[in-house]
């Protein structure tokens, strides 16, 4: 039963090849838009060298003064926000006129190509996109519309009423393709006084490369199963997933290392699918202090080496979210679907640092392979910086530097950050840009705007948000305070370099305080041979950074704000218990003042105000998952919420605001509409609309 249950999983894994194969047709045959499609989710295709290369490169709106590390200008920020001495854009096709109002070039690219990646913070004015020199644009409206949002104009045409989901437009990023044979140009209209972030990716062919360019009257509608296609295998990537299943499990005691080898020694396959959960009291302690390493073909140097949470990108600990490649499950597990070829065998090692027992259970998906000179190892490194310190300003971090020949298709990072500031602003970590050389660049073929969009989002938001491709599965806040982890796969923009390969990140938080943790993982292939700058990791650096309770600091965001502990105010409770709770990282305390109540129970405090004006109210709480919502008053009036501290995702107009989340635990800061009060005490009063046990940290007022 078993054999016939593996022979039935290997035909139909083998149909499931045959039905990608059918999907991006004849290999030899011309790059169109039905083939591009087909590698937005192909991670079997990551692992070869492909047959038709290509470079990948990226036009955006970085500040002009950086030109070399070695001259002033290297760490400008003038990249987007307006009024920049230099426009940032190619080249000032019509100089402003009377209103401030010119014509500006994006992009102008020669030759076969495609768009494979978009993005856009804030851009308005008027952006016309041109195919293969035509003097028509295929495209007119707004700068965000075409870079973050063009599938939604794009695909109209195809059916109305479909719904791809969040396979195109992932958070501020779109990855609809745009195929073309000859050039694509991008002209924007506007005035560069205002808001113009932008970052448009581009595959370049080689010269003579046959390229089918996109159609929008009719590709939208001839393509329209692979469009469901590619949405049905991005939103649910456990499509097709099969082949020989390993199910295995084993107790980890301290200092032990457990490891398993593929079973049929000298016979080339693939790791299609690596779940693995960790079970321990502390399961963040476990997630960082397990360490992962995977070797393949013998290697001495373990191609794969990174805490196991980190490598899943949920660190710290257990973060759920879902992507094409990675995921975390409520379950408690995590799964890996990048595909990990070998020649003759792979070994999986977990090594337990922590002092306490961990219970290992580990899926492994391993299909046949057919090892050729097209084939890639699979390789993930982790490194970590602690106590970070930019009192001398910003620094480039590395996240790899290779030499050699390969595919870069991922990074993620995690940080541990110790501000005391409510807000994004003041609380931001990731004000630098991304750089990337590949081969030959003396400048960088990506240089970004900011550390948020190169992961696909913008203004810094403490959201948590998972896509096919990029995800925030942890903010613990309050703004971006505490915990954080970022991830973003580089699937249809993925990078091959020939000769070497170098990926840094600007160091750049707004408060140059020490503390703050910055760790990242590196995600890409090589050809055998290749070598990269990670070390050994040491054990000494498997641990969950610290972050200290913060007094909160009336700067940035808050600046002028008076601070009111929740703990510390004259309190009237009408219903409920009161309690405390020490879990919560960043709580101003050290704790929490906690509430377990039912709808009706009421709790007050009051506060002093000297000064007679308009003040906008702050409330920074707990969202947990057994927390419910409270509607929140002043002296006897509702207040208005007006934004969740930076987070789109707030309840903007009303006056009720839910406090539960569906998994993370983490403290948000609740913004109120402003309210005129005078001098004298003041009540604020908390009534529960729905049941739960709520945590409050402090109030501030500006």
């Amino acid at each position: 039963m078993f054999r016939d249950r593996v022979t039935f999983m290997a035909i139909l894994l083998t149909l499931c090849v045959l039905m990608g194969a059918a999907d991006a047709r004849d290999a030899s045959g011309p790059i169109d838009f039905g083939r591009l499609l087909h590698e937005m989710y192909d991670l079997s295709g990551l692992a070869r060298w492909p047959d038709v290369e290509y470079t990948t490169i990226q036009y955006s709106s970085y500040d002009r003064h950086a030109v070399s590390p070695d001259a002033d200008g290297w760490y400008s920020n003038s990249d987007g926000f307006g009024r920049e001495t230099i426009p940032g854009f190619e080249k000032v096709l019509e100089e402003p006129d009377e209103k401030g109002i010119g014509l500006y070039l994006i992009a102008d690219v020669k030759g076969p190509g495609a768009v494979v990646r978009g993005w856009s913070a804030s851009m308005g004015g008027e952006l016309k996109a041109y195919l293969d020199g035509s003097d028509t644009p295929f495209f007119e409206g707004s700068g965000y519309d075409f870079m973050a949002r063009k599938s939604v104009s794009l695909l109209k045409s195809a059916d109305s009423k479909a719904d791809y989901g969040d396979a195109f437009c992932q958070q501020d990023a779109d990855y609809l393709p745009i195929p073309f044979a000859k050039s694509f140009r991008i002209t924007w209209k506007g005035n560069i006084q205002r808001l113009h972030f932008y970052h448009i990716e581009f595959r370049q062919y080689k010269p003579g490369t046959k390229v089918v360019s996109f159609d929008p009257a009719n590709d939208p509608v001839k393509y329209r199963d692979a469009l469901q296609r590619v949405a049905d295998r991005l939103t649910k990537p456990d499509l097709c997933a099969e082949g020989k299943r390993h199910e295995l499990s084993a107790d980890l005691e301290p200092d032990k290392t457990w490891e398993w080898e593929t079973p049929e020694k000298e016979r080339s396959g693939a790791i299609v699918g690596f779940t693995l959960s960790l079970m321990a009291s502390n399961p963040e302690e476990a997630w960082r202090g397990t360490l992962l390493r995977i070797a393949f073909d013998g290697a001495h140097k373990s191609q794969v080496e990174s805490p196991a949470g980190d490598f899943f990108g949920s660190a710290v600990g257990l973060n759920p979210f879902n992507s094409l490649p990675m995921a975390a499950s409520e379950d408690g597990s995590m799964t890996c679907r990048f595909v990990m070829p070998y020649r003759e065998r792979a070994k999986i090692t977990l090594y337990n640092s922590t002092s306490e027992a961990v219970k290992i259970k580990a899926v492994i998906t391993v299909i046949p392979w057919e090892w050729d000179e097209h084939s890639m190892y699979f390789k993930a490194k982790w490194r970590t910086t602690n106590n970070i310190d930019v009192r001398f300003g910003p620094f480039d971090v590395p996240y790899l530097v290779a030499c050699g020949k390969g595919r870069f298709v991922g990074a993620a990072c995690m940080i541990a950050n110790p501000s005391p500031f409510p807000h994004p602003h003041g609380s931001w970590w990731g004000e630098g840009d991304e750089k990337i050389f590949i081969d030959n660049d003396s400048f960088p073929s990506f240089f970004g705007t900011g550390s948020e969009d190169y992961y696909n989002y913008s203004w810094s938001r403490p959201d948590l948000f998972d896509h096919p491709y990029c995800g925030q599965p942890l903010d613990s806040g309050p703004g971006n305070a505490g915990y954080c982890s970022n991830h973003r796969w580089h699937i249809l923009d993925n990078l091959l370099f020939n000769t070497s390969f170098a990926f840094y990140m600007e160091m750049w938080p707004h408060s140059g305080r020490d503390g703050l943790c910055y760790s990242s993982m590196a995600y890409f292939y090589t050809q055998p041979g290749a070598i990269d700058d990670h070390r050994r990791i040491q054990i000494s650096e498997l641990i969950v950074p610290d972050v200290p309770s913060m007094q909160p600091e009336a700067a940035f965001g808050a600046s002028g704000a008076t601070f009111y502990i929740f703990e510390k105010l004259a309190m009237s409770v009408m219903g409920g218990r009161i309690g405390f709770d020490k879990s919560q990282v960043s709580a101003s305390q050290g704790r929490l003042l906690t509430w377990t109540a039912k709808p009706g129970d009421r709790l007050s405090v009051t506060f002093p105000i000297k000064e007679e004006k308009k003040y906008a109210v702050n409330m920074v709480a707990a969202h947990w998952p057994e927390s419910g919502s409270v509607r929140v008053g002043m002296d006897g009036a509702p207040l208005v919420v007006s934004n969740l501290g930076g987070a789109i995702l707030s309840e903007s107009g009303k006056e009720t605001v839910v406090l539960k989340s569906e998994f993370a635990r983490r403290l948000l800061n609740t913004g109120f509409q402003a309210v005129a009060l005078t001098p004298g005490e003041h009540t604020l009063t908390l009534e529960c609309i729905k049941a739960g046990r709520f945590g409050l940290d402090y109030l501030w007022i500006k």
